[in-house]
């Protein structure tokens, strides 16, 4: 059986009044996950929706708060992190990177992302998303009649699989 992972890190700066707002909502967080404990009514809106998806660790750090993971939660983490840039007025945004892992060789378990997080935005995206992007237009499309590709005109025959890459 494969295990598979989904890895990212990242420090976000801030004061130690900062920090401390921080590892209170993620204290909370962990309290109402594991603990089942009601989330407070003071609890920001807008991060309760990715609470389920909040598989990261944050740890105070010198730099300030740590966020990292091997299982995931990336969403809930660009959230947190626009909370915070919001709340502390931060002009700039963050960025961070993951990987997905796996195990065992998987043909479906490589693969990663970024994102980009500022007060008013968050932009993501992943590699699979990248290849079908730049790849989308240049698959080979067989035509049901001929069977040859309706792109380069070469025939599925000759060892070409649809959905492949095209030359041209």
């Amino acid at each position: 059986m494969a295990d598979y992972y989904t890895n990212f890190s990242v420090v976000l700066p801030l004061t130690k009044e900062q920090r401390e707002y921080a590892m209170q909502l993620a204290a909370q967080v962990e309290a109402h996950k594991h603990e089942e404990a009601p989330l407070p009514e003071s609890f920001p809106p807008g991060l309760k929706d990715g609470i389920e998806d909040w598989y990261f660790e944050t740890e105070a750090d010198d730099e300030g708060v740590w966020l990292h993971s091997q299982y995931g939660g990336q969403g809930s983490a660009c959230a947190f992190i626009q909370h915070l840039l919001q709340k502390f007025s931060f002009a700039g945004g963050v960025t961070f990177e993951w990987s997905h892992d796996c195990s065992q060789p998987r043909t479906d378990a490589f693969g990663g992302g970024a994102a980009l997080v500022t007060a008013n935005d968050i932009e993501r995206f992943t590699t699979s998303e990248w290849l079908a992007e730049v790849t989308g237009t240049r698959k080979h499309v067989f035509s049901p009649d001929t069977q040859l590709c309706i792109k380069c005109g070469l025939h599925a025959d000759d060892d070409l699989v649809e959905n492949t890459l095209c030359t041209r």
